[in-house]
């Protein structure tokens, strides 16, 4: 999720866990460590495009991180308040569910989350929630915001707090059982329009939980559709586009490419560059256009750089703008509320 989020998450929970005691460390603390897992960023000046896109959500959002990170803050917390009453305990409980909360969001987001490393570099992907999400982020801050006008030991301050996490924290239930029924409202679309599909990744699109993208793998291409909780009924309009993985050549078993495909857990295309080259298109991250036009480029688009013996060397991230013009903003909003008139399943413009 977002840093904002990240933070007031991390915040809500140390208050919820130490705030009593702690007093205003405790929030403080929490949007420290809720933040920390994030900074493994800091790492990419030093790392080609290809390593900081992989490392990013590994180390420091593992099971292993948390343990380490928590056995050692807990020591040291303690040690630096030593006139506070906080055991050592309390504090260990405060970073390890700081630590441990930021990952479990991380992995209801679709951009994949190394929960097992070192021990697997799998991906944990639930896919339930857009990194940014309002519906989510405003409860848990007015909870948090609201407790801290009252001292450490007020009622009000524990139950305003524990409010803003319980309504957030039921959002996350909702998009989950959200989840569940757009996945079948695709699979029972797909049996009429594509029967032969292999499988079907789900997501809601930015900023909501009602308008979901379904991306469903054939043998040559995928199909996307859009799909709201609003619509009148549940049939799918798709389109068809086509994978082009032949392109690659011999060049689909270079290291690079290989991480690129392990990243995008197969749902990409293809496609040559004017000059020759080769681009690769992560399909999961949507357009800028919010698929609701017919001129949108891909969010997340790499484009293979080749050394002088024509072997791929490295990879170039190019992220196209995203403008979020007025009639595009009253298009997605009408989308989201279930008008499909003047959005038809347009050709994609990076087919060809």
């Amino acid at each position: 999720m977002d840093t904002v989020t990240q933070i007031t998450l991390g915040a809500a929970v140390g208050e919820a866990i130490a705030g009593r005691e702690a007093g205003g460390k405790a929030p403080l603390w929490g949007a420290f460590f809720g933040l920390l897992p994030d900074l493994d960023v800091l790492a990419n000046p030093f790392l080609t495009e290809v390593q900081a896109l992989t490392l990013h959500r590994s180390v420091t959002h593992s099971l292993l991180f948390t343990a380490l990170v928590t056995l050692g803050a807990a020591a040291g917390l303690r040690r630096l308040h030593r006139g506070s009453s906080v055991s050592a305990g309390r504090w260990g409980a405060l970073v390890f569910a700081a630590l441990l909360t930021h990952v479990g969001l991380d992995c209801l987001t679709t951009y994949g989350t190394q929960v097992f490393w070192p021990f697997s570099d799998y991906p944990v992907i639930y896919g339930t929630i857009f990194i940014i999400d309002p519906l989510y982020t405003i409860p848990l801050a007015t909870g948090l915001l609201v407790s801290l006008r009252w001292t450490p030991t007020a009622r009000r301050r524990r139950w305003a707090n524990y409010a803003g996490l319980a309504l957030s924290s039921a959002y996350l239930l909702w998009t989950v059982v959200n989840k569940q029924h757009v996945s079948q409202v695709f699979a029972g679309a797909l049996n009429r329009t594509a029967p032969k599909y292999e499988r079907v990744f789900t997501a809601p699109t930015p900023f909501n939980n009602l308008l979901w993208q379904g991306i469903a793998e054939a043998d040559d291409g995928y199909y996307i559709g859009f799909y709201s909780l609003l619509d009148d009924d549940q049939s799918i309009d798709f389109r068809h586009v086509p994978k082009r993985h032949d392109l690659l050549g011999d060049a689909r078993e270079n290291p690079v490419v290989q991480r690129l495909r392990h990243f995008s857990r197969g749902y990409y295309i293809v496609r040559r560059t004017p000059d020759g080259g080769l681009r690769i298109h992560d399909l999961r991250f949507g357009r800028n256009d919010l698929g609701l036009t017919s001129n949108g480029q891909y969010l997340f688009t790499y484009r293979l750089q080749e050394g002088p013996d024509g072997r791929i060397v490295g990879m170039r991230r190019k992220e196209p703008p995203l403008r979020v013009t007025r009639p595009l903003l009253r298009k997605f909003v009408a989308r989201i509320q279930g008008q499909t008139e003047g959005v038809p399943p347009t050709p994609d413009a990076n087919s060809e």
